[in-house]
């Protein structure tokens, strides 16, 4: 499968850039232009009331979305109707919107915690980069899917979408980032 929007590029076992070293990277954007994505697997130690002045009490957690424009807030949503402005990404779920809908809806209670997800940063790629990096066998395509995008379960993210894809990608989930330890 080749990456394209709504699409999950996990790392192979053996990438070792520190930014992506076992990650799930959920694809939002790919043409000719570039790509950008958020790593769904790296929790911070934020809430996103303590990065959002207002936002008191709202211990939604925020996730290491890359390693670029790590100043930008970006979230990924099950509420077309509610949050207008976003992009569909993959059916039912939605890249931004308005974000002053998004802080009222979050304050009077009616956003549940498992429908939305914030993103410190994201992962970009120029023109020709990513393609580059599939022909290196740095990523594995697969489709995304709602039930890993939101997730409970982000440390066992990685491992959990390779079990599920099964054969030759079950054996991996343990081999080591340095082949030579093993």
């Amino acid at each position: 499968m080749e990456p394209e929007s709504g699409t999950f590029l996990i790392a192979n076992p053996h990438l070792n850039d520190p930014n992506f070293v076992r990650t799930v990277v959920f694809l939002c954007e790919h043409d000719a232009g570039g790509s950008v994505g958020f790593v769904m697997n790296r929790k911070t130690i934020h809430t996103l009331s303590d990065l959002v002045p207002g936002f008191e009490g709202l211990d939604f957690p925020v996730y290491e979305g890359g390693p670029v424009g790590l100043d930008n807030l970006h979230f990924l949503h099950q509420y077309p109707e509610e949050i207008p402005g976003g992009k569909e990404v993959l059916q039912g779920v939605y890249w931004g919107g308005d974000f002053e809908m998004l802080a009222t809806l979050l304050s009077s209670g009616r956003i549940a915690p498992e429908k939305v997800r914030f993103f410190l940063g994201y992962s970009g790629w120029g023109e020709g980069q990513l393609d580059f990096e599939m022909e290196e066998k740095t990523w594995i395509v697969t489709r995304a899917t709602k039930e890993f995008l939101f997730s409970k379960e982000d440390d066992a993210l990685w491992k959990n979408i390779l079990t599920h894809l099964g054969g030759d990608y079950k054996l991996i989930i343990n081999a080591p980032i340095d082949p030579r330890m093993n």
